[in-house]
């Protein structure tokens, strides 16, 4: 069995010279969740950013068996459902059903195809009433459920989030660890919100200064409160 996500000794430099990843090692099970925590800095996006390709280091990622390598790119986009910070990043269309249609119209899938897609995607981000809804009139919380909806379109094996809670109200903040949980996909997820973690992650690497510093059980690390210190991590209340 592949791992669904495979990163080997990964270092990536930024054009002005800045290193922003060293000699990085993952290895992420089918359906696995992991979450991935650190300061600001620690490149935790910029790892996120190599799963599908935007970026590109030395060393070596494969993606459900695939390495992240030009021939490859537009299956692993399929595959690797990516979610930004900001929503804003991924809804550009008129309405709802748009944005979810665009994936599957651009993977050439056939109109009765697209409609079931975008049904199902819908549906499991608990949004099939807002099908006709104009996505740049919906809270923070509707929006970020519509930009998973956006990547679950393309059926995709592996979900990386970047902070999916960032900014979201308490009610918003528990429907989308509730979402989340429902999901049967592998998931990496990078996050601040360490209730998060604590609640919906296993597992639980932490990042700093563009290295792995500890890789384990959540409830493991969650307890080790120098190592949580050291790299500006609290184990929350």
């Amino acid at each position: 069995m592949h791992h669904s996500i495979n990163i080997d000794r990964l270092s990536f430099a930024y054009p002005d010279g800045h290193t922003a990843l060293q000699d990085v090692s993952l290895h992420i099970q089918p359906c696995e969740k992991v979450a991935l925590v650190g300061p600001n800095g620690a490149g935790k996006s910029t790892l996120i950013l190599h799963l599908n390709g935007i970026l590109r280091g030395k060393g070596e990622v494969c993606v459900c068996g695939l390495e992240v390598k030009e021939p490859n790119l537009g299956k692993i986009r399929a595959m690797v459902g990516l979610v930004f910070q900001s929503p804003e990043d991924q809804l550009f269309s008129p309405t709802v059903y748009d944005d979810v249609a665009f994936g599957p119209l651009y993977q050439g899938l056939s109109p009765q195809e697209v409609q079931q897609r975008v049904d199902q995607a819908l549906e499991a981000v608990h949004m099939s009433a807002y099908a006709d809804r104009v996505s740049h009139h919906l809270s923070l919380g509707e929006k970020k459920r519509i930009a998973i909806a956006t990547v679950l379109s393309m059926q995709p094996e592996v979900l990386v989030l970047d902070e999916p809670t960032a900014g979201l109200d308490p009610g918003a903040r528990r429907s989308l660890i509730n979402l989340l949980r429902e999901l049967p996909l592998t998931m990496l997820v990078s996050t601040h919100d360490m209730l998060l973690v604590n609640e919906l992650f296993p597992r639980m690497v932490i990042m700093d200064e563009g290295r792995i510093v500890a890789d384990g059980e959540t409830t493991v690390l969650m307890n080790d409160k120098e190592l949580l210190e050291a790299h500006g991590l609290e184990k929350p209340v």
